[in-house]
């Protein structure tokens, strides 16, 4: 083994608490574990199995529209993390006004667990998340308890000077919200890496003009573009059973990531009564890579007997086996990582 004291020696003279020599681990840019978002195929988008998700010390940003269901979406994500950790805690940045108690209950979240932290400004929220973080690193990290950081939204942040500005009646554009919000976000990844603390940010989108082809952009300066791992942007469309709506078929498009292929799609089905549905989306990727196979309007599975695709779904458990699940994993790898150039 190489001597490598003269390293060591470097980073205790820089003094830089995120520097460590590679073999020792980067815990600040290593992704080690996942969290599981309740959804098979969401979490084979995001990291290339149906059994990861989000990246565990990484931002993730949720785009979309007004109205695309983001802010549902994130807490369905927020009910699995908390279901799954019965010890965890869920820090919930929120700027909208929009979540109340009872939301909550009725999304069948432990309200015990989940603190609502009400920002309006991009300082506030900067100021807020680095005292929650530093707190949590303070502590012994045999003791730390899972914790997940949410912001909801990014995009209906203020600044101090677009606030001082109104009170005084003036109109102006604050031009510095993109450079604070950046620097913000600068300090937050090595914070959330080192701390090992999920973060997801919900923003809205907007069409660009005067593109050849139609584009959707992410407001808010490229601060969020630049620290999140993922991006992640939304549409919708309505789930109904008959003529009544049910909840919503979200289509998923990966705009960014730096774990897996990029521009891919995945649609997720969330219910009123349900939540996310952890099973759907996994019949298309099972039929692309033949593990079921379409036969006229019906599904063959592996013993040679067939089924329909609804049935499939209504009793997830006894269609998706085991050995099933095993070939679904290998089948979202090749679909959704980088190859590996062997």
């Amino acid at each position: 083994m190489a001597n490598n004291d003269f390293l060591k020696n470097i980073i205790k003279e820089v003094g830089n608490e995120y520097a460590s020599i590679v073999s020792d681990g980067v815990e600040a840019g290593d992704v080690d574990s996942f969290i599981d978002t309740g959804s098979y195929i969401f979490n084979a988008l995001l990291s290339g199995s149906i059994y990861g998700g989000l990246a565990s010390n990484k931002i993730t940003a949720i785009a979309g529209e007004s109205a695309t269901g983001k802010t549902f979406f994130l807490m369905g994500i927020v009910k699995n993390f908390l279901d799954k950790n019965p010890n965890a805690g869920v820090i919930y940045f929120e700027s909208e006004s929009a979540i109340t108690k009872q939301m909550i209950v009725d999304r069948g979240i432990d309200p015990d667990r989940m603190v609502i932290m009400p920002v309006t400004t991009v300082q506030e929220f900067r100021t807020d998340s680095l005292k929650v973080l530093d707190h949590y690193l303070l502590q012994n990290e045999s003791k730390r308890q899972p914790l997940f950081l949410c912001l909801d939204s990014l995009g209906m942040l203020s600044t101090t000077k677009e606030v001082e500005d109104t009170a005084d009646g003036k109109e102006t554009r604050d031009m510095t919200r993109a450079q604070v919000l950046k620097a913000a976000f600068r300090v937050l990844t090595l914070k959330l890496g080192r701390a090992k603390v999920p973060m997801v940010v919900t923003n809205h989108t907007y069409d660009v003009v005067g593109s050849m082809f139609p584009q959707k952009e992410m407001g808010g300066g490229s601060g969020l573009k630049y620290a999140a791992s993922s991006i992640i942007y939304l549409s919708k469309k309505k789930e109904k059973d008959g003529t009544e709506v049910i909840g919503n078929i979200i289509h998923c498009k990966n705009h960014k990531s730096r774990l897996t292929k990029e521009n891919k799609m995945v649609d997720v089905r969330l219910t009123y009564d349900k939540g996310l549905d952890k099973y759907y989306g996994l019949l298309e990727l099972a039929e692309k890579y033949d593990i079921f196979k379409k036969v006229s309007t019906r599904f063959e599975l592996p013993d040679g007997s067939k089924q329909f695709g609804k049935t499939i779904l209504n009793d997830p458990l006894t269609y998706f086996t085991e050995d099933v699940m095993k070939q679904l994993d290998e089948a979202a790898s090749k679909e959704f990582k980088y190859a590996t150039g062997d």
